[in-house]
């Protein structure tokens, strides 16, 4: 392992070339599963050496790293992107896509692991106190999509945008979600679909409120009933098809976009500093919120729930960390409630003492719809001044920008680790039957 210096060119060159080194010997060894032990911890040895080194690497250097990826913090690179452009600038630190494009073909149990220096780099970048401040200040940024959706808005007083869809409703926007094959559920088809539709539903200047529903489902058991989501889509996970960096755009990415609003380049939206556009979010349960669909109810302004609805996060079940639930749900339930729904797979029901510590109000499943108007109107019948400046006290005193990129930080390192476990696998394969299931 090379010595480190204070000179980041010449450490990017000695430390580009020991990672070269390390990537051959790995790649000298026979696939992952035709490992047996003695190469199997050689394996191990190495990615341990490359990420003691990476590590390294990047608390020396992260702050002349991330300022030469953004020219000195003046453009903003989104994470999928970021971690692109720092494979090009320092070979070897993250993986090239080359071998990204690799990885992507192979099923979980077959991948070599190499987004798991992703999750490093983005750990220490969101570490850094000035780098992740930007970073999370350029995911808060609309994506590029979004304005010919809302164009498209304007005109129609509908979009489609795949697996989502946004139309107006008197007052309101409504993002409608749908992955009617798969219950709803969160996979890499459904991601950028649904970040475009938090833009668009929030900058949407002709309606006040936003209202966060699921469609109509198309699985022969519940066929024609709206489920709001399955969380994430544990076949395509077990798959592969479903890649690291997916966690990191969907957690700094629209569901931070739910809690502090879409933010403009010139103004930091931290509510100390600056504010971003936002709207008020009512969210409606139905059929059930499982997993990352429970996750978002906590960025909501109120939570409309049908009486026969649930919401779990069966993250032990898993193997994987429950987006910022660990940050968000013991405000709302305890801690010791909160760490039972997240390690010992408890179950809530909407319509219970515990559940409606999350919702705000339990209707019955024909009533949805009139209480949503209901909702909408009583939310915006004092205007948004207020409700905008209610939401920014709530958070700067509940989750400063600051504590979330802290989190996000402990959240990149782990998820990291998560993903690319032989538990992970293993849970999948005992308690999801994953190997089985049509993709």
């Amino acid at each position: 392992m090379p010595a480190i210096t204070a000179d980041f060119a010449i450490d990017s060159a000695s430390f580009s070339q020991f990672w070269k080194h390390c990537e051959q010997r790995v790649a000298a060894l026979p696939p992952r599963l035709q490992r047996g032990p003695a190469e199997l911890a050689t394996a191990a040895t190495i990615h341990r050496e490359a990420r003691d080194a990476r590590e390294r690497f990047l608390l020396q250097h992260v702050e002349k790293l991330y300022a030469n990826l953004t020219a000195g913090f003046s453009r903003f690179l989104r994470v999928e992107d970021l971690v692109i452009a720092a494979a090009e600038a320092v070979p070897g630190l993250v993986p090239s896509q080359v071998q990204l494009a690799a990885e992507a073909e192979r099923p979980l149990r077959e991948k070599e692991g190499f987004e798991i220096d992703q999750g490093i780099l983005v750990s220490r970048i969101l570490a850094h106190p000035a780098c992740g401040t930007h970073l999370c200040h350029a995911m808060l940024l609309p994506r590029p999509e979004a304005a010919d959706a809302a164009r498209r808005l304007a005109a129609d007083e509908f979009v489609e945008l795949g697996a989502v869809r946004v139309e107006r409703r008197g007052r309101a926007a409504h993002l409608l979600v749908g992955n009617p094959r798969y219950l709803n559920a969160e996979d890499q088809g459904t991601i950028a679909a649904m970040e475009t539709g938090v833009d668009v539903a929030t900058l949407d200047a002709d309606t006040d409120i936003a209202v966060f529903r699921g469609q109509p489902v198309q699985h022969a058991r519940y066929a024609g009933r709206r489920i709001l989501g399955s969380g994430i889509n544990l076949t395509h996970l077990y798959r592969g098809s479903i890649p690291f960096i997916w966690y990191l755009q969907r957690e700094l990415g629209f569901v931070h976009k739910f809690l502090r609003g879409v933010a403009a380049p010139e103004s930091l939206p931290d509510d100390v500093s600056g504010v971003g556009i936002e709207k008020t979010w009512i969210a409606a349960v139905e059929g059930w919120a499982i997993g990352g669909h429970c996750q978002m109810l906590l960025t909501m302004d109120y939570v409309l729930a049908a009486s026969d609805a649930f919401m779990t996060l069966p993250a032990r079940k898993e193997g994987i960390i429950p987006g910022a639930a660990n940050l968000r749900l013991p405000r709302f339930i305890g801690d010791r409630l909160a760490r039972q729904l997240i390690q010992a797979e408890r179950r809530l029901e909407c319509d219970s003492t515990e559940g409606r510590l999350i919702c705000d109000e339990i209707v019955s499943p024909s009533e949805m719809d009139a209480a949503i108007d209901r909702t909408v109107a009583m939310l915006t019948n004092a205007g948004s001044v207020g409700a905008f400046g209610n939401r920014r006290a709530f958070r700067v005193a509940t989750e400063p920008l600051d504590l979330f990129r802290r989190y996000c930080a402990v959240y990149a390192r782990e998820q990291a680790a998560c993903h690319f476990s032989e538990a992970l696998i293993r849970n999948l394969e005992q308690n999801w039957g994953a190997q089985s299931r049509k993709p």
